[in-house]
């Protein structure tokens, strides 16, 4: 009998996606991410939390919910019968407004005569076969051709990420264009720019993921169409973002979901972020202690900008709270003062005390931040002590 053949170790991939698969649960299927999802990981690319469980495929909310902090954000049905009530008027007459807006906006002669083929498949890969077919067409016939809701894919920590703009439009030049329909409004020629945004970086999503599906990547531009209503009608306008600085920031940050495995082999012996325990296939179960402790040891990038983007909003600001976590105050506050990451930190630097609360730095008086905020109290002091001086003389006169 042959001696048996020795076995090779699986390929890192192979490793990572079963590492993940332990932490989310091995009957537990991957949860989905979408543009949205990947845009809000963009924005807080510090967070070693949200990049461990996204990477793993963990289903946030309902995380979120086990531990007794379930997420309450999202559009309400109304926003959302709005939103496909815009989108329909702008895509109306085969996308003949939407044609006309880029057109205008973006320099180029109107648009004559345009292609707008069928992208419909029976599952998520055979609409991106027909996509990249589409693609492939619209850059070699010369003309405009109107890509509605085609199906992108983009490799995510080793697994697919199936994305659908709002819409592509291929020039005659050959050059693609990602096309956001918002339902947001335009009042005055501005728009709220946080949701301005949101919606850039969930353009450069698109354009990362038309980039790697396109036969020719510089063809994609990086100059991205918005599309809202104007003031408080349903009347269409756009206006061009340029995107540049977002797709750098969701390129790094997807290639550190490549390495999560560096935060996975951080975590404590026998960690998992599955709801039910073994051999228990009904209701969650696991007990609400047991996943805090999980999700505590991975470090997390706590802002107030995280309760409109992550579903475990609400759970990493309590413990921000109790932490007395300065970030908590916004990131802006967080930069301006340094060294000092806590509360205490900061009222101990203000009231000039120097005890174990301040870092070295604050002790040695070489944290710039400390001499800010003893310069801040002595002056607020002086503007108290000045007020209660005015009121006493008009007391007693």
């Amino acid at each position: 009998m042959p001696p048996p053949r020795p076995q090779t170790p699986p390929p890192p991939a192979t490793e990572l996606r079963q590492r993940l698969a332990e932490l989310r649960g091995p009957t537990t299927p991957p949860h989905p991410l979408d543009a949205r999802a990947l845009a809000a990981l963009a924005a807080n690319p510090g967070c070693r939390r949200r990049a461990l469980l996204d990477g793993a495929g963990v289903d946030k909310a309902a995380l979120a919910r086990a531990m007794g902090a379930p997420a309450t954000f999202g559009q309400s049905q109304f926003a959302f019968a709005r939103g496909h009530a815009f989108e329909a008027r702008v895509r109306a007459g085969g996308g003949a407004e939407l044609l006309r807006l880029l057109c205008e906006r973006l320099g180029e002669e109107p648009a004559v005569e345009t292609a707008v083929p069928d992208l419909s498949g029976g599952g998520p890969q055979e609409r991106v076969g027909r996509t990249r077919l589409a693609l492939e067409e619209a850059v070699k016939s010369g003309g405009w051709t109107l890509l509605f809701h085609p199906m992108l894919v983009l490799d995510v920590a080793g697994s697919p990420v199936w994305l659908e703009p709002d819409a592509v439009v291929v020039r005659p030049d050959g050059g693609i264009t990602v096309v956001e329909v918002k339902s947001f409004p335009v009042v005055d020629g501005s728009a709220d720019a946080a949701k301005v945004g949101a919606a850039a970086r969930q353009a450069a999503v698109y354009v990362l993921a038309l980039e790697a599906l396109a036969a020719a990547p510089g063809l994609v531009r990086h100059t991205v169409l918005l599309i809202c209503p104007r003031d408080f009608s349903n009347l269409p306008t756009a206006e061009p973002v340029d995107v540049r600085k977002q797709v750098a920031v969701t390129r790094r940050q997807l290639a550190r979901l490549t390495r999560v495995e560096e935060i996975a082999a951080a975590l404590p012996e026998g960690t998992t972020f599955d709801l039910r325990p073994a051999g228990d296939g009904g209701t969650p179960t696991r007990p609400a202690a047991e996943l805090e402790a999980a999700v505590g040891s991975v470090r997390a990038a706590y802002a107030p900008d995280c309760l409109a983007a992550c579903e475990l909003a609400f759970h990493c600001r309590a413990e921000a709270r109790t932490a007395g976590a300065v970030q908590t105050l916004g990131r802006g506050v967080r930069g301006e003062l340094g060294g000092l990451t806590t509360v205490e930190a900061v009222l101990a630097a203000a009231l000039g005390e120097d005890d174990g609360a301040l870092g070295e730095g604050g002790r040695d008086g070489e944290d710039p931040a400390v001499e800010a905020l003893r310069r801040a109290a002595a002056l607020r002091n002086e503007a108290l002590t000045a007020s209660g001086a005015a009121a006493g003389g008009v007391l007693c006169g």
